[in-house]
């Protein structure tokens, strides 16, 4: 089918498109700098926020993939992540309904869903905040009839560039170069999905997924401290240590302050400590039963990743954008 991806140039957005293409699909890649992205599909450069932009871009589309987001920590602007995570699915489904297209894939976050230590989700940060919100204008979407179907992928990762969308890659990077200076909560459990696993979860339930159905794309529900004990296993670096929660709460609230005054990005963020306090299993058995859903071991997947780090040419640091 022909398919308009959205935010198709992240890290996760590159390889839906890469999966969604050897699948055969048409594909329109729709990102601020896609005609520089050299993906396959026609390139049309623009910005969720302009819906006239989405507009023209949908046109002879069957379908949207919606992976479009600002993934961070921080914006010294709030208002960015309203109008890029809500305002950008609102236009997405507006553009849907006009041109009346058989399928909204929209991908969510694990962290839209509530941890598995409480009934209602969190909303610590900016980030977590819009997800949320976007994930209940989804369900008023699928109330008024929109043929949406929706993916949460866990903490994704794999090889690729160290940016926020491959957190665990990050952090193994500067792990390596011992940059990284200790864990928050390395005992809570987080769901590791493999980047590739998603982005075939996301082809999945754009061709077969169920109209308001809801997709946990996961992989092994583990616990933060297990990623670098593997990582100890492959390289012999030894892990980091833990942080306690009172000293990560007190670098935060500095890092806040600093980023105040002089701009940049915080290394870390009260509200990220917020959500390193929590288990983040994911249970992704309706996608393996619906969808075929798989999952990588996360000790091959964390092979492959530390390989691409070896195997990387220096670069300058990226920034999520």
């Amino acid at each position: 089918m022909n398919v308009l991806v959205t935010g198709g140039t992240g890290y996760l957005g590159r390889a839906i498109v890469r999966a969604l293409a050897a699948r055969g699909h048409d594909l329109v890649i729709f990102a601020r700098r896609a005609s520089r992205s050299g993906l396959p599909g026609a390139a049309v450069d623009g910005d969720v926020r302009d819906r006239a932009a989405l507009e023209r871009a949908a046109r002879g589309c069957d379908a949207i993939c919606h992976s479009a987001a600002l993934v961070s920590i921080w914006r010294r602007r709030r208002e960015d992540f309203d109008e890029i995570n809500v305002g950008g699915l609102q236009n997405v489904l507006a553009v849907a309904t006009a041109h009346g297209l058989a399928r909204v894939l929209y991908t969510s976050s694990f962290v839209a869903l509530p941890p598995r230590d409480m009934t209602v989700p969190l909303e610590a940060n900016d980030y977590q905040r819009t997800k949320v919100a976007a994930d209940r204008i989804a369900d008023e979407a699928v109330r008024d009839g929109c043929p949406v179907v929706r993916v949460y992928p866990g903490v994704v990762y794999g090889p690729g560039t160290s940016t926020e969308g491959n957190l665990v890659g990050r952090l193994i990077t500067d792990h390596l170069k011992g940059r990284l200076p200790g864990l928050v909560g390395p005992e809570r459990p987080w769901s590791y999905a493999y980047v590739d696993d998603v982005a075939a979860g996301h082809c999945a339930a754009l061709e077969r997924g169920r109209t308001g159905g809801r997709y946990a794309l996961g992989g092994d529900n583990v616990p933060q401290r297990r990623v670098f004990e593997i990582v100890a296993q492959i390289t012999g670096k030894r892990p980091p240590p833990r942080i306690p929660f009172p000293i990560a709460d007190a670098l935060g609230a500095a890092e806040e302050l600093r980023v105040t005054l002089f701009g940049g990005t915080p290394l870390i963020t009260r509200g990220a400590v917020a959500i390193f306090r929590h288990d983040w299993s994911l249970d992704s058995s309706d996608a393996a039963q619906e969808l075929g859903y798989t999952i990588t071991p996360l000790a091959e997947g964390l092979r492959r990743t530390i390989a691409s780090i070896a195997d990387a040419p220096a670069s300058p640091e990226h920034h999520a954008q």
